[in-house]
């Protein structure tokens, strides 16, 4: 992960949001720039910036991967990041704004990605996590992800992972 403090520059915060006013959508690569300064405030705080805007316009442009935005008005509220393949999805990324928290907006993009990931056949959904970051253990448990792993040091060397996991159907058979 490159080095570097955050930015002060919080333009993508908007303290008048009003929950009932959001809308869901997938990202365009115009919001690669909004969505990579929402990973290093909010997901990467204290890590290092990797998730930057040329990274983010790639993974939102990639065939296999689904980036959705929860929007209020022209500004995005919350963002999920997952990709997939034939028989494993991954969440790469969410983040929510701070004054859009406790107000499902989270629930609602990890279920839009469940049920996409369902719907093109994945046995499973993986996820990792800051040990620390019990909002986010609930809210992946509540949607019913289970601890599969913790792996010390996993961010920067630092900071512990907790890997979860939710499956979907069981995985093919694999013959030897």
């Amino acid at each position: 992960m490159a080095g570097g403090a955050p930015s002060t520059d919080a333009s993508w915060q908007n303290p008048a949001m009003n929950a009932q006013d959001l809308t869901f959508q997938l990202a365009d690569v115009e919001d690669a720039a909004v969505l990579a300064a929402m990973s290093r405030d909010l997901i990467e705080s204290g890590l290092g910036w990797h998730y930057r805007a040329q990274s983010l316009r790639q993974l939102i442009a990639h065939a296999e991967t689904v980036t959705l935005v929860a929007r209020h008005g022209e500004s995005v509220a919350g963002f999920g990041i997952m990709k997939y393949g034939d028989e494993r999805a991954h969440l790469v990324l969410l983040a929510v704004r701070p004054d859009a928290r406790r107000r499902g907006v989270a629930r609602r993009i990890v279920e839009w990605l469940v049920t996409s990931a369902a719907t093109a056949g994945v046995a499973t959904i993986h996820v990792e996590l800051r040990a620390g970051n019990a909002a986010a253990y609930a809210l992946y448990r509540s949607l019913g992800f289970e601890e599969t792993l913790r792996v010390p040091g996993y961010y920067a060397g630092r900071e512990t992972a907790i890997r979860m996991l939710r499956l979907l159907r069981a995985p093919f058979a694999r013959l030897s």
